[in-house]
């Protein structure tokens, strides 16, 4: 009698995802961003009332965009200036866009697209990672501090006017704090939002860098084309918020923009690599003992 092996195709693995294993994952990032804050963030930084580190590359920025002839962020917030509402419109705009549309992204894929799901989480998760990693070593002071006092000279304020440089015009950049000159749904100003914000974690912009992961992770669900046109209107508009606010430099849109394509590579090959370990493991202990002796 000839003992045969039958060879047993391990059933194919389900993944699954978990509500709660995702609100840890961003609980967990969340923290880490805050220990960044604190290790590096603009208390720290503005600690002995010059902020020199900040301020010095925003003077590099700037330097660059002359360069490149990208240095029109003062000019294009001036021509807006004079409609109030619509400042105070994009002061909102900054201050809640940027979490609720990518919070309601990231429910909405975990609903809808549970398939790619993990993709586009490691995508979120490995981009911000790169943006603490940018906030760290690259403090950047946003345009609307750059005229404003020195910590040294007004503790409430996060500001590089003590500051010599050769790069500043006479009589400063010019460059409007338009939450606090115009208002809006919070402030800068307050102890509160102070010891909880970086003001100096301007490069990469994640507002970018998250209104575009919003924009192309939620494109596969859009049918209409009204749509995909607001979707992609989405980043744009949240450019041209940054800008008019004067939050960040166009270049601080490229770093986020930057910080996103690396993001993707990160988090897709760190999810192919999981999916494959998975797989293999799956196989082997479904696999095990499943060779039938037959007659």
């Amino acid at each position: 009698m000839q003992v045969v092996e039958e060879q047993v195709t391990a059933p194919e693995r389900e993944h699954r995802v978990y509500w709660w294993k995702e609100a840890l994952i961003v609980a967990v990032f969340y923290a880490v961003y805050s220990w960044t804050r604190n290790l590096f963030g603009s208390n720290k930084i503005a600690g002995d009332g010059i902020p020199d580190q900040a301020f010095t590359n925003a003077v590099r920025v700037i330097r660059a965009e002359t360069v490149l002839n990208l240095f029109h962020e003062e000019t294009i917030q001036a021509w807006f200036l004079p409609y109030k509402w619509f400042i105070q419109f994009w002061n909102t705009w900054y201050g809640t866009m940027h979490f609720i549309v990518t919070l309601g992204v990231f429910v909405l894929l975990f609903v809808k697209r549970r398939d790619v799901f993990p993709q586009w989480r490691n995508t979120l998760a490995a981009m911000t990672a790169l943006a603490i990693i940018g906030f760290a070593f690259f403090p950047l002071m946003p345009p609307r501090l750059l005229d404003e006092p020195c910590p040294a000279n007004d503790p409430t304020s996060y500001g590089g006017a003590c500051i010599y440089t050769s790069e500043r015009p006479e009589g400063g950049w010019d460059f409007v704090d338009t939450l606090a000159d115009y208002g809006g749904p919070w402030s800068f100003d307050s102890d509160t939002v102070a010891s909880i914000s970086n003001q100096y974690a301007a490069m990469p912009s994640m507002h970018i860098g998250w209104s575009t992961w919003c924009a192309v992770a939620v494109w596969p669900l859009l049918k209409r084309r009204w749509m995909k046109a607001l979707v992609v209107l989405y980043p744009l508009a949240t450019l041209f918020c940054i800008i008019v606010t004067a939050n960040h430099f166009w270049l601080d849109g490229v770093g986020g923009l930057l910080a996103f394509g690396v993001g993707a590579v990160i988090g897709w090959g760190l999810h192919r690599w999981n999916q494959d370990r998975l797989d293999r493991r799956h196989s082997a202990m479904a696999l095990t003992g499943g060779a039938t002796a037959v007659s």
